[in-house]
This record gives structure tokens, sequence and C-alpha cells, in this order.
């Protein structure tokens, strides 16, 4: 598993990322909505950055994905170390 930590300029790189991880754990969208307990529909929108998500649902999906979210200052020095986030997602739609 990468452990490179991704540095996030604006909110619709989080979704490829929730979307990456979701596939690399062979879930469907629908499993993984239902595992975490969620909606397809508000899964579906985290993942291609459209419309709005509360934050405190877009914690409990990273949590139940093994992701974790973490602020820190711009000069820390994992900001450094950190690989930008792709601006969109090419893949195909899951």
């Amino acid at each position: 598993m990468d452990t490179t930590p991704i540095l996030l300029t604006h909110a619709g790189s989080l979704g490829p990322l929730v979307r990456q991880r979701r596939r690399a754990q062979q879930l469907r969208i629908d499993d993984a909505a239902s595992l975490l307990g969620v909606s397809v529909d508000l899964m579906s929108r985290l993942e291609n950055g459209q419309g709005s998500v509360r934050l405190d649902k877009a914690l409990a999906i990273l949590d139940g994905l093994g992701l974790a979210l973490m602020v820190v200052p711009k000069e820390h020095p994992w900001t450094r170390l950190a690989e930008p986030a792709a601006a969109s997602d090419t893949g195909s739609r899951t």
C-alpha cells in the first residue's frame, strides 16, 4: 500500500482518491455505501465531486475506507513530501 501523503488543493481532488481506495478494496459503489451507512447517491457525489457532501459524512467514508484526513500548516515538511492530487479523474465510472 502506498503511504505517500496526497496534497489536496481543491475539493474535487478528494473524490478520485476515495474511488481509488474503494476499488482497491474491490468494493462496488453500492456495497461500499451499504457498509459505510451512506447512500449510493452520496458516495457517487463524493467520488465525482458533484454537489456538496457534509464534512461529517465525508470523514465517516474516509474512516470506513481506512483513510484519514489531516490538516497541517502549509509550511509543514509533509507538504513538501506530498504528491499533488490529480485535478480530475479520467477513469471509467463505477
